[in-house]
């Protein structure tokens, strides 16, 4: 059985090229079949890489005093909010020198208003000639005395608050935690890790150019990420400007926009680079048959009688395919397949 009836009896369960399914069958008649002119489009031209991501904010949250751990919030694989506490130290001695801080500022406020109103007692009574000149200044020198004292107990107090506010680590940003460095009981340091994380608000791709086409990737500044079938456009692309001697490449980073739907850090994707650009030719994935190993479209001849014409694809979406081989700018395309199938059935039927 010719090619052409095998796929018309049969396209009704063809499934579409890119994982398209057919078309429904529409009615056949003697009306010429809705069609398109194939034109090429300049489209950038490609070379896929092997890329990594990666977290873009990722660090380690320390202890700034010493003490004991006496709590653990978070654990490896938990979620942890911006801001949220990972893990507490004991406070005892923080709190007891807060305590001092409070006691000598609400002492020193007391002796500065003590003095204060010394101060403006003595003046009046020197206005009045009632006391020396000597009595005046040395009111005023227990004045100014007193107010940097309580200057000086208010920046205690403020020491004393950051090192109360030091027991409590704090994440910087939203992440998930990929490592814990201490245990419940430990006494750390000032500068002893705590917690190690990284942030998924914000991801990115490194990946390594070769140095052949570095200067085209650089210049042109355009890459996608191919993720699940997706891609997804670069919102920035950064060449570093030193090579690896060994491996003859560059180091790349790929900025993705916000929001963007991405694997986990350290999960390889695929890269495609721009390093040119070329006139190439498309058709809708909707016009696409698949059957068997079989890939193709229904071409029209100047009387808009349909014949299947094999084809060879090359990127394809859910939208539209590349094709690389089958056809040529200036030919004419079926856009129902089923109803060129059926049309090509007829027209078999009717030969016998």
């Amino acid at each position: 059985m010719p090619i052409a009836v095998a796929v018309a009896a049969t396209i009704a369960f063809a499934v579409a090229g890119c994982g398209r399914p057919a078309p429904s069958p529409a009615g056949v008649g003697s009306e010429a079949l809705e069609s398109f002119v194939v034109q090429p489009r300049r489209e950038a031209l490609e070379r896929v890489l092997d890329g990594v991501v990666e977290a873009t904010n990722r660090g380690t949250v320390a202890a700034q005093t010493a003490g004991r751990v006496a709590e653990l919030l978070y654990d490896v694989n938990d979620f942890v909010p911006a801001g949220a506490v990972v893990a507490r130290l004991r406070s005892a001695e923080q709190q007891a020198k807060l305590l001092q801080a409070e006691a000598a500022l609400r002492e020193a406020g007391a002796r500065e208003t003590e003095a204060q109103t010394r101060f403006l007692r003595i003046r009046d009574m020197y206005e009045r000639k009632v006391v020396a000149k000597a009595a005046l200044d040395e009111a005023a020198a227990n004045r100014d005395a007193a107010v940097a004292r309580l200057a000086a107990a208010k920046g205690a107090l403020a020491s004393a608050q950051e090192g109360v506010a030091y027991t409590e680590i704090r994440a910087p940003y939203a992440g998930i935690v990929t490592q814990r460095h201490v245990e419940v009981g430990e006494t750390v340091a000032p500068g002893t890790p705590i917690m190690s994380g990284v942030s998924l608000e914000s991801l990115r791709v490194v990946l390594d150019v070769p140095q052949s086409i570095v200067e085209s990737v650089r210049g042109l500044g355009k890459a996608w990420v191919e993720i699940g079938g997706r891609r997804i456009d670069a919102a920035r692309l950064t060449v570093f400007p030193e090579a690896e001697p060994r491996s003859a490449t560059f180091r790349a980073r790929v900025e993705l926009p916000p929001g963007s739907e991405m694997p986990f850090p350290g999960t390889l994707v695929k890269v495609a680079v721009a390093i040119g650009d070329s006139e190439r030719l498309f058709v809708p994935a909707s016009a696409l048959v698949e059957h068997d190993e079989l890939v193709a479209v229904y071409t029209l001849d100047d009387v808009g009688t349909p014949s299947l014409r094999a084809v060879r694809l090359g990127r394809c979406s859910a939208v539209e395919a590349e094709v690389l081989a089958g056809l040529s700018a200036g030919d004419r395309v079926a856009r129902d397949p089923v109803a060129a199938a059926q049309r090509v059935a007829q027209a078999r039927g009717a030969q016998r």
